[in-house]
């Protein structure tokens, strides 16, 4: 293993770590010698499977809650990487969107993603230094019909990101986002047209259905995405913040 890849004798925060990306995220990190994990999901079940060659903290809760983050910085000694990763999925055009909709995506993919940032910078600028991965979206660079508030809060994380990376690049911190297209996670089933697709054609058909308007003809695996959250974190990106890197498979071509 490249020293630019060894995590050794450090921490990490990753947010949304029960499922997908954040998933794939807490392996890559343990696998390559992360001595201490802060996961954080709502799905307490999903934490617990995670079983992993370092120390896990795992916390039960919503990002979007003021209070964990209370508690998660009076508790975390010191940070040195985090994946600001928690979100959940929306749909619908802007004109029908009932706002309960609009502020539940919101309360999730914004605020949350503020509260996870705050505190990880936090802790980064009393250690005076650390990196950070926004997780953003290709539907927050262009612009998609029909995918609700979701693209709107990608939007605004990634340009949070690079505010954050302007503000604190001179305290040794560098903070980044990525952008993916079309992922296989869980937060396509909670979507009304997709679960219709999937019921009657199958989850991987309904999928690669998907799929094909990407030039790539598939999507990326939660793996591949961590492969990038994980070369960001690292010492081989040491010149690299305030960049939204884009993993689409071609989509935004």
């Amino acid at each position: 293993m490249s020293d630019h890849l060894n995590f050794s004798g450090r921490s990490a925060l990753v947010t949304g770590a029960a499922s997908g990306i954040g998933k794939a995220c807490a392996i890559w990190l343990a696998e390559h010698g992360i001595e201490r994990l802060w996961l954080v999901d709502r799905d307490s079940n999903g934490l617990d499977a995670l079983d992993l060659d370092c120390e896990i903290e795992r916390r039960v809760g919503s990002v979007a809650d003021p209070a964990l983050w209370g508690s998660l910085e009076a508790e975390m000694e010191t940070l040195d990487h985090a994946v600001v990763n928690a979100g959940i999925g929306t749909g619908g055009m802007l004109a029908e969107l009932d706002l309960s909709e609009w502020r539940k995506v919101m309360d999730v993919n914004l605020d949350g993603a503020f509260l996870t940032l705050r505190a990880a910078l936090r802790k980064m600028l009393a250690a005076k230094g650390g990196s950070i991965v926004v997780t953003a979206s290709v539907t927050g660079l262009k612009a998609v019909p029909g995918v609700g508030g979701y693209g709107i809060s990608k939007a605004a994380v990634a340009h949070m990101a690079r505010i954050a990376a302007a503000e604190n690049a001179a305290h040794g911190i560098r903070v980044n986002a990525v952008a993916p297209g079309g992922v296989d996670t869980a937060i396509w089933d909670s979507g009304a047209q997709f679960r219709k697709a999937a019921a009657e054609h199958g989850r991987q058909a309904a999928i690669r259905a998907m799929a094909k308007d990407t030039p790539r003809g598939e999507f990326a695996t939660p793996e591949e995405i961590a492969d990038t959250v994980g070369f960001l974190l690292s010492d081989m990106a040491s010149n690299i913040t305030g960049t939204v890197l884009t993993s689409d498979g071609g989509y935004t071509l």
